[in-house]
């Protein structure tokens, strides 16, 4: 294997890959800018310097891209397919209605959050993330706190962490053999963070801007949208099980999970139009998502440390600022980690950060404030803690149980 190159014993394409996301969290009013630009170069040092994880030169990165286009693919429609949910979402009206049956304190920002963690427990997670940003919108007249922002990020990571159709990292999980009962384990971690980052996010919301206490009248509920929204999302649900329990091997060859969405949204789009002018934005952030993603695929990192809780626990702050799916492809590889411990660390972890997940840069697309790593921190430091909160309690009740590798 050729050798890498390093400073101080740090490879430079880890050094690069830092500059980048440091950039994005500098200039975070030219994030897209700065993340092409960081691509650009990583992928132009790795050609000429470097290799694509053992393989040098163009061999190399179509080697690498061969093995990374579907997961790109199948984020790229889900991103766009998702923008064109929440809207046909939003227009159902159902969202306004919502007050008339939430409590008029800090525990109605809370229950939607509880919501949104349900909701992400057999959905995907950007979809959640984002039909929880259009309820919130509604409830809170538009203004929302980025640390509420990111506890509807929070929540909708943590729900998925614990089931295989919730994230796709368990779904990885599932589709190398580990039970989901395994899995499971997970939500004894994820309940205790959601129940604190949840209450101390809900409490900022309320004081920055009150739920609306009362529905507006007359409201007529458009069924036709709601029928929509769930025959999107069935596709999704229906593609993942399907090829998961059916032919598992389609799924590193093909799309198949944002082709099924964009399947239904074109055959549903006679009932009701989809507003095709969200596309541009929501190309944009999805353009940035995939760079990091790529940036990240192309790191030289072909093993972990011995498995253990410590090692678990960093994980969980790795993935914040690093693809989380080859972090996980590797501890299946590798073994000795207790599942439900991994499958709350990487699939919760990313929710410090902004781009930490794939939820976080789609929420971020509808709410441009949440665009700062410093805000983010700030604001949202009850995520981070709740991740702490949450493994302890994983720790000290179910204890660590590692597996062999799958």
């Amino acid at each position: 294997m050729p050798v890498i190159p390093a400073v101080a014993g740090v490879p430079i394409d880890f050094i690069l890959f830092a500059l980048t996301l440091g950039g994005v969290a500098l200039f975070h009013h030219h994030t897209l800018r700065v993340a092409v630009i960081g691509l650009v170069v990583i992928t132009l040092y790795k050609l000429a310097f470097s290799s694509f994880r053992g393989v040098p030169g163009v061999d190399g990165l179509v080697a690498l891209l061969g093995h990374e286009w579907v997961t790109v693919a199948n984020l790229f429609g889900l991103l766009l397919g998702f923008a064109l949910l929440s809207k046909h979402f939003e227009e159902s009206r159902l969202p306004a209605l919502l007050p008339r049956y939430l409590p008029d304190d800090w525990k109605g920002g809370f229950v939607m959050l509880i919501l949104v963690f349900v909701l992400s427990s057999f959905l995907d997670n950007i979809a959640a993330a984002m039909i929880g940003g259009t309820m919130a919108v509604v409830l809170f007249k538009g203004r929302l706190h980025v640390g509420y922002l990111a506890a509807i990020v929070g929540a909708s990571n943590a729900g998925g962490a614990g089931s295989v159709v919730g994230d796709t990292t368990t779904t990885m999980m599932w589709i190398a053999g580990v039970p989901p009962l395994q899995v499971l384990d997970a939500y004894v971690a994820a309940l205790p963070a959601l129940l604190f980052f949840g209450i101390v996010a809900a409490r900022q919301q309320h004081a920055y801007q009150p739920i609306v206490k009362d529905a507006p009248a007359g409201i007529t509920v458009d069924a036709w949208r709601l029928v929509i929204v769930g025959a999107i999302l069935l596709s999704a649900i229906g593609a993942n099980v399907y090829f998961n329990l059916r032919h598992p091997e389609v799924l590193d060859h093909a799309p198949v999970i944002g082709i099924a969405v964009w399947v239904a949204i074109l055959l549903t789009g006679w009932i009701r139009q989809p507003d095709w002018s969200l596309l541009p934005g929501a190309t944009r952030g999805s353009v940035f998502l995939l760079s990091l993603v790529l940036c990240a695929a192309m790191m030289p990192v072909e093993h972990l440390p011995t498995a253990s809780w410590p090692v678990a626990l960093g994980l969980g702050f790795v993935s914040a600022v690093f693809d989380n799916i080859p972090l996980t492809a590797l501890a299946l590889h590798q073994g000795g980690y207790d599942w439900g411990f991994l499958a709350y660390a990487v699939g919760f972890g990313g929710s410090m950060i902004w781009f930490g997940s794939s939820a976080g840069v789609a929420l971020a697309g509808m709410f441009p404030q949440a665009r700062s790593v410093g805000a983010w921190v700030a604001g949202g430091w009850h995520v981070a803690v709740g991740y702490l909160i949450g493994f302890a309690c994983l720790l000290l009740t179910l204890g660590w149980h590692p597996d062999l590798p799958h």
